[in-house]
């Protein structure tokens, strides 16, 4: 059987490439606040979904200076409905420290690259590849599945992780890493995808293990997943009557970090529906709207039960809260959780 040739993945890339909004043109010189913002928002989610989203950021701060100025606010808020709300949190300091200590221009080394918040390994990777032509080892999803394959690796996910990175590592060349990287990303994107992998179109159907064997899609092979927990709170939506909304922002830190909801109780997997209105933020007429918001976190599924109230012209917002006017709650940081709630508490 042959062994997979970079050269080949290159020639591949070069006919077949995606066209994507942060890639430089052939020939041209990549951006690496380009690079940074797209990997940073591409973790854990699709490139449609961060398509428009990344436009939005470089419409609002088209310089890594820019967005270190802006309010963390104002980034919470844009980022508003990407997830992993770490993320934003981390983007902006990033953004602070290269701006302050790095003179608005990203390391280009992996080792300094790593030193950076919300940069991991494999971030530095891509980054340092991509942005700056230099070897390093590139490793997401797409190419754990390449990879994989190439090699029918039967070892499970995650522990199959350190022989599908060092597989990777012996493919990686020299020269053109960052287009390697690319089209190794393009590939799995493309080609080798996790249900009917397209063989016959790929560059190294001569050289992939798993499809001698015939059982592609077994590769990468996975461990059984553990069942999610299930957890459950109620949710405040609470009008007053010139039209603000009670609103709060979360703590800085944790889950949701820094992001705008509605006031509510906890979320437990022991969760009393029927102590839920002691809960509430005030005492009101409150009202349960019918059905519940569902949401699926990654390590747990929720479950809200939403209650709806007026209050009176002129009621002061309870401590840590604040009021919010309905108009312009679409402008709020809330997480999709929370747009989930206001749907169903306005009946949208």
């Amino acid at each position: 059987m042959a062994k997979p040739d970079p050269s080949a993945l290159l020639d591949w890339y070069d006919r077949h490439r995606r066209d994507l909004p942060w890639r430089a043109r052939p020939g041209g010189t990549p951006d690496p606040y380009a690079v940074w913002l797209s990997e940073i928002m591409l973790q854990q989610t699709t490139v449609p979904t961060v398509k428009s989203y990344y436009e939005k950021f470089l419409a609002l701060w088209p310089r890594v200076e820019d967005l270190a100025a802006a309010p963390v606010e104002d980034v919470m808020k844009a980022w508003a409905g990407l997830g992993y709300y770490s993320r934003a949190r981390n983007l902006h300091a990033c953004a602070r420290v290269v701006a302050r200590d790095h003179g608005g221009r990203f390391p280009a080394d992996e080792k300094e690259l790593i030193k950076l918040p919300g940069i991991g390994p494999y971030t530095a990777a891509a980054i340092s590849s991509i942005a700056f032509g230099r070897r390093a080892v590139v490793v997401d999803g797409n190419v754990e599945r390449v990879v994989a394959r190439l090699k029918a690796i039967d070892e499970p996910m995650p522990r199959a992780k350190a022989a599908i990175r060092a597989a990777t590592d012996a493919l990686t060349p020299s020269e053109r890493a960052g287009d390697f990287a690319q089209g190794m990303m393009d590939l799995g994107a493309t080609i080798c995808a996790p249900r009917r992998p397209m063989c016959a179109l790929c560059p190294y159907m001569n050289g992939c293990e798993a499809r001698m064997r015939g059982d592609m899609e077994r590769y990468p092979v996975k461990a059984p997943k553990a069942e999610r927990p299930r957890r459950a709170g109620a949710v405040f939506y609470l009008r007053r009557a010139d039209g603000a909304v009670l609103v709060r922002t979360r703590p800085p830190t944790g889950l949701l970090g820094g992001m705008t909801e509605l006031p509510g109780s906890e979320w437990r997997g022991d969760f009393d529906a029927k102590t839920a209105l002691t809960l509430a933020p005030v005492a009101a007429d409150w009202r349960a709207k019918a059905g519940v918001v569902e949401h699926v976190f990654t390590h747990f599924s929720l479950t809200l039960k939403v209650f709806i109230a007026e209050a009176p012209r002129g009621m002061a917002a309870p401590e840590g809260m604040r009021w919010a006017p309905e108009g312009s709650l679409d402008g709020e940081a809330f997480p999709t959780v929370f747009r989930k709630a206001l749907a169903l508490a306005r009946g949208d």
